[in-house]
Parts: structure tokens; sequence; C-alpha cells
């Protein structure tokens, strides 16, 4: 324990009070050789640690912005988000190869620029990596039995230090990405019990609810950051990070998971404690970044990966805009469980302070197997891709996405290359859910038109509907060839009944597979960016009609 003047005040009174019969200057006598020497230590440390954080000179300032912004605008075709769990599940030996050859090794020649690791970070305080302000992740219960986390690290294979090695030697940008409130730990399944960290048991009262009280929004089991102690050790775990390991930057992805405060969690909107709480965490990680940076000689940068809503993050108590504004961040990906703008609302924002913006494509979560088979398909991701790279986005990022011998890490990151693929057109790979999950007022912040199975439109007899479909290319200009196709919960009992225009122009549909009907169209039927396809039922129909899905199917000839 260190002794300052306030400790030995608080010494003093306790003593007065409890040893009155002996007179403080005696005590005195008694306690000063341990006081000099710990006097001593205290001192040492406190200049090592001011030596250590001393505050950037203006002039460092300046050359380290500089710095950052050349850095954060170097080009990044692709950034594979890893989630770092192959110590715990993939490994047959305890080996870098072993390691490597999961997920990364097999990328080198693709288009991936940028590695971002995740060293599992789940329940807030577990990682992969050899932490010492953490807990390193070394369960073995369960079907974690193969977790080889704890072997790696006892034979001097630190998980985020092999993906350093590997990426420096391949000259491949890593940084290290820290899920900031990671909730798997509240899952029903399995695996949830065991992710639940001694941080939790420890301090249930860090949490945003109970197992018995569980909030409106969100887990119950996120840490709350309206505790000081919360927001020091995210900072202590980003610092570790930056102080001790070889990382180009670090991703603080708030999408994993989005529930960051108790008054959020139980169903009021952030006030100015939860938004300062965050704001001065992302200041404080800030400057000791430029400081580990000027050390070191380079930049680290700082990523965030939020929603793609202003308003929507600061209900939820991220103030992403000050973020920016301040020049806390180099890079921003936007989306996850849910997309609510346009592309290019977010690539605005980001340019707005000299920030590069990138699209955040996930896995499809749609529920429905026959939907999402096409939106997870590989021609719906060059669809995706084209519509992102159309809108000005900056760089493709892929989540949950790890084989890293799939084709599509050798053809996202180039437009001119996806220009000629065959792709899929749809309005939403994720569906429309997921929004209220964090926020139960969510989709009063969605500004798309999102047509789905779990999402679908109801057209009545006599009446009109209109979906909007963002489409990446110009096929009048590419030879391409087209086909729309729509589905129906049941198709129209006579075809006529409705009328299906795009653009304007009307569409000739037959009938296809089953709920569907679809037909060719003219490519310049179709133009870049958003298209118009509009249902009207007659007024003679007997029932209404709902349409559950739209796709637009284009292909080149060989």
């Amino acid at each position: 324990m260190l002794f300052s003047i306030e400790n030995l005040r608080d010494i003093k009174e306790h003593f007065d009070q409890k040893v009155p019969l002996m007179p403080f200057h005696m005590l005195r006598l008694l306690l000063l050789p341990a006081i000099v020497i710990i006097g001593h230590t205290y001192l040492e440390r406190s200049v090592d640690a001011a030596e250590k954080n001393a505050a950037l000179s203006p002039s460092q300032q300046q050359s380290m912005q500089a710095a950052r912004q050349k850095a954060a605008w170097k080009k990044r075709r692709i950034i594979f988000n890893n989630d770092g769990n192959e110590p715990v599940y993939s490994l047959k030996e305890a080996t870098p190869q072993a390691l490597l050859d999961v997920r990364t090794s097999p990328l080198k020649g693709s288009q991936v620029d940028t590695i971002f690791y995740c060293t599992w970070s789940s329940g807030f305080s577990y990682f992969t990596h050899d932490t010492k302000v953490g807990n390193v992740f070394t369960e073995t219960a369960n079907k974690l039995s193969n977790n080889k986390t704890a072997e790696l690290i006892q034979n001097g294979h630190d998980p985020l230090t092999v993906m350093s090695d590997w990426c420096k030697e391949n000259d491949v940008e890593l940084f290290w990405s820290f899920r900031m409130n990671d909730t798997h730990d509240a899952s029903s399944a399995w695996y949830g019990p065991l992710l639940f960290p001694p941080l939790k048991k420890e301090h249930p009262e860090w949490l945003v609810g109970s197992a018995k009280e569980r909030p409106k929004n969100g887990r119950w089991t996120a840490v709350d950051f309206t505790h000081e102690e919360i927001c020091d050790l995210a900072y202590r775990y980003v610092e570790e990070v930056c102080r001790n390991y070889d990382v180009d930057g670090v991703e603080l992805d708030f999408f994993r998971h989005l529930n960051y405060f108790k008054r959020v969690s139980w169903g009021e909107p952030a006030g100015d404690l939860e938004l300062s709480r965050l704001n001065d965490l992302m200041r404080r990680i800030r400057t000791m970044a430029d400081e580990a940076g000027q050390q070191r000689g380079r930049p680290i940068l700082i990523a965030i990966r939020v929603p793609d809503s202003v308003e929507y993050a600061r209900v939820l108590g991220l103030d992403v805009e000050t973020w920016l504004k301040e020049d806390l961040v180099d890079i921003m990906t936007v989306t996850g469980y849910f997309r609510l703008n346009p592309w290019k609302e977010s690539v605005e924002l980001g340019h707005k302070y000299q920030v590069p913006v990138y699209a955040g494509l996930s896995e499809s979560r749609q529920k429905d197997q026959r939907a999402r088979k096409v939106y997870a398909s590989t021609e719906g991701f060059r669809g995706r891709a084209m519509n992102a790279w159309s809108q000005g986005i900056d760089g493709i990022y892929l989540f949950n996405s790890f084989n890293p011998r799939h084709p599509l890490w050798r053809e996202l990151g180039d437009p001119t290359q996806l220009q000629s693929l065959p792709k899929v057109y749809f309005t939403s790979a994720r569906g429309y859910a997921s929004v209220n999950s964090w926020w139960k007022k969510g989709s009063s912040y969605m500004n798309r038109d999102i047509l789905t199975p779990d999402h679908p439109r109801v057209v009545r007899p006599g009446k009109s509907v209109s979906v909007t479909l963002p489409v990446g290319e110009n096929p009048v200009e590419t030879g391409a060839t087209l086909n729309l196709k729509v589905r129906f919960k049941a198709l129209p009992q006579i075809k006529e009944e409705l009328i299906v225009k795009l653009n304007g122009e009307v569409v000739p549909l037959h009938a296809g597979e089953e709920h569907f009907l679809s037909g060719k169209i003219k490519p310049g039927f179709v133009r870049t960016g958003e298209n118009q396809i509009e249902f009207t039922l007659a007024s003679a129909a007997a029932l209404p009609v709902v349409v559950e899905d739209l796709q637009l199917w284009i292909n080149y000839a060989e």
C-alpha cells in the first residue's frame, strides 16, 4: 500500500481516537523508517508513471495527428474481423502454425489488407491473450474441452503476438478488437454459464440486471458503465494491449453488445451522466494511445464499430458525433445486427470529420431458410458490397465470415472486379426485428425500406405499395441480363390482378418456383442507386396480396 499525506492524516485521526494514550509524535517516530521507504518507492513510481504518461507537447500532438490521419486513410480493401475463438475450439495442437492455419495463413494474397483480431472478449474481462488486467479464458468444461489457450500461452505463443508476427511478415495491418460489453454469458445455451466471468460473480452490483430481474432492453449480464470501476477496467484492458503488443490499432466494438447503461436497459434514454462516462473513456483512450504511439514512433489508431444512426446510438449512450468531432476516432465501421440508413449517410458523417467509413457486412440471420440461402449466398454478398461501394464507402468489413478460402476475400474489395460478377440485390440481409432488441423503440429510427419474410408488405385491393431497391451498378453499361423475382405468401388467384412496375415501367411476371413470380427485365429499366418497385392490386381482387421478398438477379455473358 502506498501512503500520501492524506493517508497519514487518516492514520493520525485513527490513532488519536483508538489509541489516545500514545502521542502521535511517538507513533511518528516508530513509523518514520517505513514511511521514508514507502514514500521513496511511491515517488519513484510516480515519477515513472508521470514520464510514461506525460502529455504530448503541442508540436508532438500536431505531428501525431498528422501521422494518424495518414495511417487512417491507408487503403483497406477488406477488413477481416476474426472473433478469435480458434484457440478455444479449433486447434489440434497448441502451436502458432496450427493457430494461423485455421483462418489466417490462407488469406495470404487475398484482398484482406487488415485483420481485426478479437481475443475472445467474452463477458467483459475474459480474453485469450496473456492479460494481467483481465482473466485468461482457460475453461475446458463441456464443449470447451479442446481449449488450448492456456497451453499456447504457457508455451510462449500468445495468440495476439502470433497474429501480430504473421501480419508483420505478410504486410497486413493488425488491430486488436475489444468487444466493449459482450454478453454471450447471458445465453441460455450450454456455453452461457461457462462464459460468466469471476468479475461479474464478485460484483453483481456492476451489472444492469440479474437472472431474476431481466431488463427491458438488451441482456442482464451487461456491465453498467456508469460505474467508474467499469470505465477504468475498459481503459486498462486497452492500455495493456497498446503498451505491450505490436498492433497498428485498437477496435472498440460497441456492437458487441449494444447495452451499456442500467438506465437504458430499463427503458430510459441515456442522459448526461451516461454520455459523459463514455465520452470521458474515449478521451482517456485517445490520449493514452497517442502517448504510446509517440513512445514507439508510430501511431496507434482507434477504430469503432457502431450503429449507423447518430440518434439511435445516442439514445443508448454512444455519442458518436462527439467522438468524431473531437478527433477521438480514426476509423468508423457501421452496422451489425441491423442497418438503419443508406450507406451514404454514414459516409457523409465520417467524411465530414475526415474519418474513413467501412461497410460492415455480417452474416444473414434471416429465420426463413429459403430467403437466408439467397441473402447468405456469394451473389448476395457481392450485391451488398457493390451497393456499399456505389455509395462512397471506403472499404468492406466482414464480420462472422471465417472461411479464409472463400472467393469473397478475393472479390469484395474491388468494385471494378465485382462489376462483371453475378449478383443478387435485395433490401436487407439481416431482417428487421433485432433493431428493437437493444431499444424497444428502435424501429422508429429505421430510414430504409425493408421487405423480407419477417417484414412483409400487404397490398390491398385497389391500393398500391412501393418499395425502394438500391442497386449498385448500371446494367446498361455492362450487357447484363436481369431477372426480377417476387415472393408471395400466396400467389394472386389471377396474375392479371397484380401490376408490378419498376421505375414506372410495367414488368411482365410469370409463375416460377413455388410462391414466386419472376420475369426478365430490360437493363434500361434499372438505374444505379434507388429503384422504385410498385405493386398495385386491382379493386376487383378478392383478397389482399402479401409480398414477402424481392430479388433482382444480375448475370453476365461469359
